[in-house]
């Protein structure tokens, strides 16, 4: 049977989430817009860098808004951030694009995603911390929708 766009588009997701290189957060995202893939990324370091599967995790201690101490790895850049990175070095524009991610995008994701003009934003799953996220889009008029309502664990 063939699959949906949205089908299609998450099944290609989940091929690039296994270049991820930090295993903590094995996260992918594809630019799309006509149904054509303009761009792809994956969580990993910027090149020429050690990465989380060679080195091991860079960790630093964070506070989240409840008071809880969490650490998170700050070897790699986001899925979102390298897909960014790829278009500007290629001169692929991004405005009025859809963009398919693992899970909702952190807030700063979510502002350069507003910045550069998305459309609309395909999670496959939520993000524990994603309500600003949701929020912001709202503002921004971006739609957002989920292809499972499950928050993401990693």
């Amino acid at each position: 049977m063939r699959p949906s766009w949205d089908e299609y588009f998450i099944e290609v997701l989940h091929a690039l989430q296994k270049r991820a290189s930090c295993d903590r957060g094995k996260t992918a995202c594809i630019f799309t817009k006509d149904h054509q893939i303009l761009v792809t990324g994956y969580v990993g370091s910027p090149p020429g860098f050690p990465h989380c599967d060679e080195e091991g995790h860079l960790l630093k201690k964070m506070m989240d808004e409840d008071g809880n101490i969490k650490e998170h790895c700050i070897r790699t850049i986001h899925a979102e951030q390298n897909a960014i990175c790829q278009a500007a070095k290629r001169g692929v524009a991004l405005e009025g694009s859809t963009v398919y991610v693992t899970m909702t995008p952190c807030r700063t994701c979510a502002m350069m995603l507003i910045s550069i003009g998305v459309k609309k934003v395909i999670a496959e799953y939520k993000y524990h911390a994603g309500k600003d996220t949701e929020d912001m889009f709202k503002a921004a008029g971006i739609e957002l929708s989920f292809i499972n309502n499950e928050t993401m664990k990693y």
